[in-house]
């Protein structure tokens, strides 16, 4: 077969000439590659079942992520609490109300409380979110675990993806600025939906502004603009003053932050992308995997739930070396 396909393709070469060629690639020095960073194992779907097998497994779990230190009340945060021994996971604060007690159990102040669904499938539907690359849409999850509704799936994800949402420091050494623009193209939506605007103006595009540290954490946020003041303000907040370089496009928006910032820039449309140590591929490799996400996974998402998603993608982008990164999620919840 391959000799059919290969003279179909290069039809001067004989079988001899072809077979020579194929023989003389295994005998050849293999090209150098840069060496690739060993993948970080995560909880695989065997190794949840063991560390999972029943609901008072996941109640240990959840109390050990959540107090490490201890069990403290969620409602003044005192450690003087006393566990009841008639009732599992219950506990007594006699503090933060003198006279009575104020009794809470181990989900109280966390997005399993008030619900009718175990531990075990809130964290099976975390599992799959942390462990797809590019997300999983609230149907599929429904599809898979059971659920007898798209609204249970939905509003299960929705509350992980509000628990995922994390405080970062600001990004230091090499940063990258970039914004991206999240919505379909205005040549795809029906003739009396189009506003025959493309590019940055396109109202029905919401704009992501993002920065990444080379090798490091990233941060996006939404914003309701990309003018000059959002940009610098998202800037000035994310990125410390003692970076060693900001690199991002040649947008007009950043063309002050050389007063406060070492800026480099890169010139996209005179086909410029990387001079030197300056390009912004890291962050656009970060917006190719929510654009992927969006296109592929989840096919739309409103303005309004964007945050959450972004900050779905921001939590799985920056745990990505992170063994443990279920056991962090659990611990925001």
């Amino acid at each position: 077969m391959f000799f059919i396909l290969s003279k179909a393709i290069i039809p001067d070469l004989t079988s001899g000439d072809l077979y020579a060629m194929v023989t003389s690639i295994d005998r050849e020095a293999p090209m150098a590659h840069k060496k690739q960073p060993k993948p970080v194992p995560q909880l695989t779907a065997a190794q949840f079942e063991d560390l999972f097998p029943d609901e008072d497994a996941c109640r240990a779990y959840l109390v050990a992520r959540r107090w490490p230190q201890g069990v403290r009340c969620p409602r003044c945060g005192s450690g003087h609490v006393y566990e009841l021994k008639a009732i599992a996971f219950k506990w007594e604060c006699m503090e933060c109300a003198p006279g009575i007690s104020y009794r809470f159990s181990h989900i109280a102040g966390t997005i399993f409380e008030n619900t009718n669904k175990p531990l075990r499938d809130w964290y099976r539907v975390t599992h799959l979110m942390l462990a797809s690359k590019k997300g999983m849409s609230a149907l599929q999850i429904m599809r898979f675990m059971g659920f007898g509704s798209y609204k249970t799936a939905w509003m299960m994800c929705h509350k992980i993806r509000a628990a995922l949402i994390e405080d970062v420091e600001k990004l230091g050494g090499i940063v990258e600025v970039d914004e991206t623009y999240v919505g379909g193209k205005d040549k795809n939506r029906h003739w009396d939906k189009r506003s025959h605007i493309t590019g940055r103006g396109d109202p029905s595009k919401t704009p992501v502004v993002g920065a990444v540290k080379r090798k490091g954490n990233v941060i996006a946020r939404v914003v309701e603009n990309v003018r000059r003041d959002t940009i610098e303000g998202f800037v000035n907040e994310m990125v410390s003053e003692k970076v060693s370089l900001l690199c991002t496009d040649n947008y007009k928006s950043y063309q002050r932050l050389h007063y406060r910032f070492p800026h480099g820039i890169v010139d996209h449309s005179a086909g410029q992308h990387v001079v030197g140590a300056i390009h912004t591929n890291t962050i656009e490799g970060f917006w190719s995997l929510i654009k992927r996400g969006v296109m592929g996974t989840f096919h739309k998402v409103s303005r309004k739930y964007l945050p959450l998603y972004v900050a779905e993608f921001q939590f799985r982008y920056n745990n990505r070396e992170n063994a443990d990164i279920f056991g962090a999620a659990i611990s925001g919840c």
